[in-house]
């Protein structure tokens, strides 16, 4: 990673939960059940209730006495190396807090075992727990589910699991059985790493919050206006030159392609797949500085580091913007295992319609050729998406019936699509006016608002069956630490993951807010801060 400049970091004041003490407070006060006394406890003991749990899972079923994790559980894996791998991620989790030992069997009595099994109800990331006083089982078809599985447990467990130094416990899991698996096969959450160069480590622990709550996708924005942010090495200088700046006058930074292939495989150890993005027509004035001939006269504009969009546009009619856009689809496309590439698409406005079209056509079959699937900004339906292609609506209810009509006959004859509406689950948008970060153009967003809807009757016209799923993107026009990103996603980001995530029919302002609340001591313990909205029946501090 070639970080030009570190921004100076933004003290953000966060209100930090008491730990242990408030996870249980909340939970005796909200009615949680007493467990049957576990061995050797000396009495009961309360555990968190299967159902409180964020996303919420698709059926519970509660009873039994519960598991207690001790000084003699072990992990029993039984399956192959990558389930394996889940198996010493669980332990990673576990050790810290407890300073059990906790070692890896593939065989005998163990108290968590993780289990692939063929066949079943689950799916490919979908999962079981059962719970009761001789241990803890998760059974999945794929590793995918066993970690999805292991994230509920973490949930299930006192917060203070999730601390770096040993605690008190005890730990004890509830007894009963979850079953589960997603409503959609998209949940993501997008990085604009443009605005703002963010790095390497930054862009990691945002995959391990976002991986708490089952989101498998990480949208990486990394072209705009005001930064190029990977290494493309037969145009070096999108990078060198184009990657030097971002909003403010900061000197940015970008990525090698060690660095991106380091977050693609981070990610893919928390089951997220990295989809990139390059914007374009528009978004391209980084591009168009680096290199003159990518413009119409053959001037390269000066560097941007303000927050205007819509003035830059590449040139339609030159053939050299194809040979440009080949070259970068093909390397990156090389180094993304994953199945999409986003081509962006929004905000064309110096772009003729007519040009946008012709652009569209010739760009999205190079996507085909290096063997991606398309996904582009809802505007692309302006256009013709190809063949499975998804479009990604990130308009407003008050958006134009007009504009949303469009986007549903594109869903209607079969583009599917991705729900990341503005006035919903943009994570930088302000929470009221008082909101010291982020921006206020698409209205100011509390958490109930953006939790508070349903992905598969939003759009008027749209078939459910054509809603492939939902994002939370996070711009940073005024965003640069991980602070800062933690309070605007926090309380946000579960109520996205959940609408991906859990049935409709488990939505329900009234108990999410309680679960939500019950979060509130796991970050303190994460060290994430967070907003802490009047809507919310947080614990006492």
């Amino acid at each position: 990673m070639r970080r030009h400049h570190s921004t100076t970091p933004r003290n953000l004041r966060t209100t930090r939960l008491a730990r242990v003490l408030g996870s249980l407070l909340l939970v005796a006060a909200a009615g949680a059940v007493t467990a049957g006394a576990a061995p050797g406890t000396g009495g009961a003991q309360a555990a968190t209730p299967l159902g409180r749990v964020i996303p919420a899972p698709a059926a519970v079923r509660e009873g039994g006495s519960p598991y207690r994790i001790t000084a003699a559980t072990r992990i029993r894996v039984d399956g192959g190396g990558e389930a394996r791998r889940v198996g010493a991620y669980l332990a990673d989790v576990l050790r810290p807090s407890t300073g059990y030992r906790l070692p890896l069997t593939t065989s005998g009595p163990a108290g968590i075992r993780l289990k692939l099994a063929k066949g079943g109800p689950y799916g490919p990331e979908g999962y079981r727990l059962d719970s009761r006083a001789g241990g803890v089982t998760i059974t999945a078809t794929a590793p995918a589910g066993l970690f999805h599985g292991v994230q509920t447990l973490r949930q299930l467990l006192p917060a203070a699991i999730e601390k770096k130094t040993v605690q008190p416990g005890p730990w004890l899991v509830a007894g009963g059985t979850v079953q589960d698996s997603p409503r959609y096969a998209y949940r993501g959450v997008m990085l604009d790493v443009s605005r703002h160069f963010l790095t390497v480590a930054q862009v990691k622990r945002y995959i391990d919050e976002a991986a708490l709550y089952k989101v498998n996708k990480l949208h990486l924005h990394l072209s705009d206006d005001q930064g190029w942010r990977i290494a493309i090495d037969s145009w070096p200088r999108l990078a060198t030159y184009g990657g030097s700046t971002q909003v403010g006058g900061g000197q940015g930074g970008y990525y090698t392609k060690d660095d991106y292939r380091e977050i693609v495989r981070y990610a893919a150890s928390r089951y997220l797949e990295v989809i990139p993005e390059i914007d374009t027509p528009s978004h391209t004035n980084a591009a168009l500085a680096s290199y003159a001939d990518l413009n119409c006269d053959g001037v390269a504009p000066p560097l941007y580091t303000g927050t205007k969009v819509g003035f830059s546009s590449l040139c339609v009619g030159k053939d050299i913007t194809y040979t440009f856009l080949d070259d970068v689809i093909r390397e990156v496309a090389a180094l993304t295992p994953g199945r999409y590439l986003h081509i962006g698409g929004d905000e064309a406005h110096s772009t003729s319609h007519d040009d946008y079209v012709k652009f569209m056509d010739r760009v999205q079959p190079i996507v085909a050729k290096y063997g991606k699937t398309v996904i582009g900004w809802h505007q692309l339906t302006a256009a013709t998406p190809v063949k499975g292609a998804l479009a990604q609506y990130w308009g407003l209810d008050s958006t134009s019936a007009a504009e949303k009509q469009q986007v549903a006959q594109a869903a209607q004859n079969g583009t599917g699509l991705i729900l990341a509406p503005a006035d919903r689950i943009y994570l930088d948008m302000k929470y009221t006016k008082d909101t010291p970060l982020g921006l206020a153009w698409a209205g100011y967003v509390e958490v109930q608002r953006s939790y508070d809807w349903d992905p598969g009757s939003y759009l008027p016209g749209v078939p459910a069956s054509a809603v492939k799923g939902v994002e939370a993107p996070m711009w940073t026009e005024t965003l640069s630490t991980s602070d800062q990103l933690d309070y605007m996603a926090f309380p946000r980001l579960p109520g996205a993951a959940e609408l991906g995530w859990s049935p409709a029919a488990t939505h329900d302002w009234d108990t999410y807010r309680t679960r939500l609340a019950a979060q509130a001591p796991r970050w303190d313990a994460l060290g994430i801060g967070y907003y802490r909205s009047p809507q919310v029946p947080w614990p006492s501090s």
